[in-house]
């Protein structure tokens, strides 16, 4: 069956799901990246054309890895090296970024995604803060959902943690953690031969850790990492499979980028 044949499959009731947050002043953000920041540079009336008309325009700043967004390959070495085992040193500059690996390198990715809801499945309406996801979590998970992993999915895992949105203080959640997956878990996941991985939490892992997850999955395995998922409706439907549409923007040697995913059934 042809990848498209088998998104056509997952087309039933044409509900689209928006799985990533508004961006915002005041948003969580992890405190080694810059928060966002906004302003109107210019108010309805600042300017009039002739016949009355008049335009409103604003400014903002960010960093790549705030709100939801997708990881480039080159956000992550060990050792110095990136995927592949390239040189981080021989190919980032301040001004210029990543001339290999960065996120303008990621194309759009359309697939079958995949939700793992281990808070539901737990029965929990929040996971613990620094709750480890194992993948024996994960396989009961997908055993009561009726489901398996193929090639090249899109899985996203549901902690429940996006509830805390409003509160950065508890979604950064530095003092407690925050639940995740391990390295365990991670391998198992490439061991499904997965595209791409997500979850509703700060960082695709159980936090507060040394990024084992990030490394193994970005610089061993090539699988891109979303971070800040927002699946509460997932969830909440009941909805377990369906077609995954992300696309990040083009910054040209960016380490990851701001992105708006879909879901659709």
């Amino acid at each position: 069956m042809t990848r498209l044949n088998r998104l056509k499959q997952l087309l039933n009731c044409g509900l689209i799901y928006d799985l990533g947050h508004p961006y915002h002043i005041g948003m969580p953000h992890y405190p080694l990246h810059p928060p966002f920041a906004f302003t109107l540079s210019r108010k309805h009336g600042d300017y009039v054309y002739d016949g009355g008309v008049s335009a409103a325009a604003e400014v903002f700043a960010t960093g790549g890895h705030v709100g939801t967004h997708l990881d480039s390959l080159g956000h992550i070495s060990k050792d110095g090296k990136l995927h592949s085992g390239i040189k981080a040193s021989t190919l980032q500059e301040y001004h210029t970024g990543l001339k290999r690996l960065g996120i303008d390198q990621t194309p759009p990715i359309l697939g079958r995604g995949v939700l793992l809801d281990i808070a539901k499945h737990k029965g929990k309406r929040v996971l613990d803060g620094g709750y480890t996801i194992t993948a024996d979590d994960c396989e009961k998970a997908l055993s009561a959902q009726g489901m398996s992993l193929e090639k090249d999915d899109i899985v996203l895992i549901r902690t429940g943690w996006a509830r805390y949105w409003n509160e950065p203080e508890r979604f950064v959640s530095n003092r407690y953690g925050t639940p995740g997956p391990d390295l365990e878990t991670a391998q198992w996941l490439s061991s499904k031969r997965i595209l791409l991985v997500g979850s509703d939490t700060l960082a695709f892992e159980k936090m507060p850790s040394h990024l084992p997850v990030h490394e193994f999955l970005l610089v061993q395995k090539g699988i891109q990492i979303m971070e800040m998922l927002y699946l509460e409706e997932l969830s909440r439907d009941n909805v377990f499979e369906f077609a995954f549409m992300v696309s990040p923007l083009k910054i040209k040697g960016g380490t990851a980028s701001p992105v708006r995913p879909i879901a659709i059934t």
